[in-house]
């Protein structure tokens, strides 16, 4: 089947590497990803239109929403550089204590009232310590008894028993974000490292429970940072990968960055479709104020899911617009 069919004026490197992701041969290397990552503004189009092929084939049009619940705001001890929840810096996070168990619940509920297939508990933290594992174990045993959610988890850095218990326990997917390339992680956090992070993803996959694995773009990293990040990701084959952009926080030492172009920002979809085929691509914080009003073309740049509502410490939009878009692009929203 040639990409050719489904769309015109396409550039031969695009046309070559669809090619080769339909007809199932191989995934593609470091230098192809690099040569769409580079291709001309001009090109961009045909670049989408190929990725949404892919999206159709690989994932067809389901589309999987997922609601976040902050368990714990603020107070983290990690010096991420994005990241207005750690306690080194000056941001308007106020910390919170961890939530009760019946406020887990109450979140479930209302994420699955709102539509949502997807429930992730995410904690500002760099690990989980003995008392927020059992309460996270406790609260995933009640949302699984109580609702047909699938539930995720973002807890930082994990070790093997701690995966362990997470899968006794019914948990569906843990997110642990690489966040960028090795090169370029040292300016974005330094108090823990990129192999720990990796460590991470590679026990959760050692337990047979399915990876969220993604990242941000528009930090200061070059477009090789970008391909290589997605080349580590090839390597983890994540069962999901997160798309966010950053949305500069007021005190964070990232407060001054500018917000990553709309093109670019759908051009890296678009390369993660081509990199992960069959992945769950999601886009998640500051698709809004990134791409503004082009929001349905992201979708149809290779997305198969998003984040509905709040990114954790930044708001999106009204369900209602995201669900209309979904039903207007003729996706189906997966429960």
């Amino acid at each position: 089947m040639s990409l050719i069919q489904h769309a015109s004026g396409v550039h031969p490197s695009v046309t070559t590497a669809a090619d080769t992701l339909l007809g199932g041969h191989r995934q593609l290397t470091r230098a192809e990803l690099f040569e769409l990552a580079e291709l001309p503004h001009e090109h961009v189009p045909g670049l989408l239109s190929a990725a949404n092929v892919l999206r159709e084939h690989y994932t067809g049009n389901s589309a999987a929403v997922e609601v976040l619940f902050n368990a714990k705001r603020g107070g983290c001890s990690e010096d991420c550089n994005f990241c207005s929840q750690s306690a080194r810096y000056a941001s308007d996070v106020q910390a919170e204590p961890l939530r009760s168990v019946e406020d887990f619940v109450a979140s479930a509920r209302d994420a699955y009232g709102r539509g949502a297939g997807e429930f992730c508990i995410v904690v500002a933290v760099r690990g989980p310590s003995p008392k927020l594992l059992d309460r996270i174990i406790a609260a995933v045993t009640a949302i699984k008894r109580e609702l047909p959610l699938e539930v995720a988890v973002s807890v930082g850095i994990l070790d093997a028993p701690q995966v362990e218990a997470l899968a006794r326990c019914g948990v569906d997917k843990i997110n642990h974000n690489l966040e960028t390339s090795r090169r370029f992680f040292p300016s974005v956090c330094t108090t823990h490292t990129y192999e720990e992070r990796l460590r991470t993803c590679r026990l959760v996959r050692e337990y047979a429970i399915a990876l969220c694995c993604g990242g941000i773009i528009g930090m200061g990293e070059s477009i090789e940072d970008r391909v290589d990040f997605l080349v580590e990701l090839q390597a983890l084959d994540p069962a999901e990968v997160p798309i966010n952009f950053l949305n500069p926080r007021p005190g964070t030492p990232f407060a001054d960055r500018s917000l990553v172009e709309p093109i670019e920002a759908l051009r890296f979809v678009a390369l993660a479709r081509f990199a992960l085929p069959r992945a769950l691509i999601r886009f998640a914080g500051g698709r809004e104020v990134t791409l503004q009003g082009l929001q349905d073309l992201g979708m149809l740049s290779g997305a198969s899911g998003l984040i509905l509502g709040s990114y954790l410490t930044t708001s999106g939009r009204a369900d209602d617009k995201d669900f209309q878009m979904l039903s207007r692009l003729g996706f189906e929203v997966a429960r």
